[in-house]
């Protein structure tokens, strides 16, 4: 294996262990495809999830391309750029962008708290209520993944290890500004 994809493999894995994901920058719809309809009838882009804990990125859509990237971590969010027979370009919250299964990928949302605020000093709130002066019930360590129940447009419903609560929308990577999400 060239040095360049096992050190790849070695960051992954420990990236993997750690309780939050760690994210360089905040990764944003690509606006060449935005409001697209893909093969599957579904809109482009849209968020999804990783349904295994070890799924393969390739460089191209199908099994005889080289695998880019290795994940470790089921329920990881992924944004759906493009569509390719059940193949799907995806990009993660680093930006780094691949081909994936269609089977490996599940419609079930989760959110990444802030990952563009990762190793800085800050603090992002798990609200009782959605509303700015609401109580905190627990600190997100920014790069956090959680579920998300629901989002309004303006404010998310999310579960972060049992710690269920409110986030404004504007703080997760895995829901469109604006966009309505239900579970």
């Amino acid at each position: 294996m060239p040095r360049s994809i096992l050190a790849r493999a070695v960051l992954i894995a420990v990236v993997a262990l750690l309780p939050g994901l760690a994210v360089a920058g905040e990764a944003q719809p690509d606006p060449q495809v935005t409001n697209a309809v893909g093969q599957s009838g579904l809109p482009l882009p849209r968020f999804v999830t990783l349904k295994s804990g070890r799924v393969n990125s390739r460089i191209g859509p199908g099994v005889n391309y080289r695998v880019d990237w290795l994940y470790l971590k089921s329920g990881l969010p992924m944004e759906i750029l493009q569509e390719f027979d059940n193949w799907r370009k995806v990009r993660d919250a680093d930006g780094a962008e691949g081909w994936i299964n269609q089977s490996l990928l599940s419609g079930k949302r989760t959110g990444i708290a802030a990952p563009w605020q990762r190793g800085k000093e800050t603090q992002i709130q798990l609200l009782d209520e959605p509303e700015r002066d609401a109580q905190a019930i627990a600190i997100i360590e920014p790069g956090a993944v959680g579920k998300i129940k629901q989002c309004d447009g303006d404010w998310c419903e999310m579960n972060f290890d049992g710690h269920a609560g409110w986030m404004s929308q504007s703080l997760v990577w895995g829901a469109y500004p604006g966009e309505s999400v239900k579970d």
